[in-house]
């Protein structure tokens, strides 16, 4: 039985890249740690007017990363693929009563479309912040010549 799938329309041609990269994110599905990602339309809140000129939509993902410092944490980028991993070290010393916050490992990665850019990341209030900009594409339309031939 041969698998169907959204982009095996003829109209879609070289898109088997998204499509592999689909399946990939559809397997994931892991929940730690908790994360929102939000639209910020013009500019980012402690950031000063542009006085007239075009400002991007900047994506922030937040992560809740209670727990860990900066040094426990990493975020990297390749290709289009952004990644963020923790690490705590055990602490032998500390005798634990009860535990109920765990010093858990977690790798988390987001996929994002060509042209965006990182802006930067901070750690603020057990919150990790990371914001991406998404600049206007520039849209060009481009006459392609018949070539004749009889």
């Amino acid at each position: 039985m041969s698998r169907v799938t959204p982009f095996s329309s003829p109209l879609l041609l070289g898109f088997d890249a998204v499509e592999k990269t689909l399946e990939r994110i559809g397997k994931g599905g892991e929940g730690y740690p908790p994360y929102n990602i939000e639209r910020i339309r013009g500019r980012l809140p402690d950031e000063p007017p542009a006085n007239g000129r075009p400002v991007p939509d900047i994506l922030r993902i937040t992560l809740a990363v209670a727990g860990f410092r900066p040094d426990d944490l990493e975020v990297t980028t390749e290709e289009n693929q952004l990644t963020i991993r923790g690490r705590q070290a055990e602490d032998k010393d500390r005798e634990f009563l009860h535990r109920g916050i765990a010093a858990r490992q977690f790798q988390k990665s987001f996929l994002f479309a060509d042209g965006m850019q990182i802006l930067g990341a901070q750690l603020k209030n057990g919150l990790l912040l990371i914001d991406l900009a998404r600049p206007e594409p520039e849209r060009i339309v481009k006459r392609i010549e018949i070539a004749v031939s009889d």
